[in-house]
């Protein structure tokens, strides 16, 4: 497997919304993999395809993560996903993005969701999450749809945090 590129806010492909999948064949089985292999390499609990350059409906999650002690990963896949249900009670979390590297600030969303997506065999699975997950999958679908956690933030907050990164990109290049 491979290593992909991340890209990070300001870039413009991260504000774009992402086209479903057409198809589940090994091309898209190979970048699940290479996925999977980035988010815990970065390390990070959660990917979309977008946060790679890839314009397409899928995420990658594993909120157990690899290597906690006496913990095994769990990782998912989640093709052209659809939040079908979600609670009337939010929980906050305090959320962070391999997107928006060492920023970090909590969020409210709802506290349960139901999901429908395809599996990497093309079939149809629902999924009922609440908690971490819950606030995960969330997440990874708002990359897919063009928004950052920080759209969820106040302009003066989200403002500081985008100048913040503009400044670090600007001295690594």
């Amino acid at each position: 497997m491979a290593l992909l590129p991340i890209y990070t806010a300001p870039d413009p492909l991260l504000k774009t919304v992402s086209k479903p999948v057409e198809e589940v064949n090994d091309e898209i089985r190979r970048l699940i993999g290479d996925m999977f292999d980035t988010m815990y390499a970065a390390p990070g609990i959660g990917l979309a395809a977008i946060q790679v350059g890839v314009q397409k409906r899928l995420l990658v999650v594993d909120v157990v993560g690899r290597g906690q002690e006496g913990k095994e990963p769990e990782p998912l896949a989640l093709i052209n996903p659809e939040i079908t249900w979600v609670s009337d009670h939010d929980a906050t979390y305090e959320e962070g993005c391999l997107s928006v590297p060492e920023h970090y600030a909590d969020v409210v969303r709802p506290a349960e969701i139901e999901v429908e997506y395809l599996d990497e065999n093309g079939k149809k699975q629902s999924l009922h999450a609440d908690g971490l997950l819950a606030t995960c999958i969330q997440h990874e679908i708002d990359h897919l749809d063009g928004i950052l956690f920080l759209d969820h933030l106040s302009a003066l907050k989200r403002n500081m945090i985008l100048r913040k990164l503009i400044k670090q990109k600007k001295l690594a290049s």
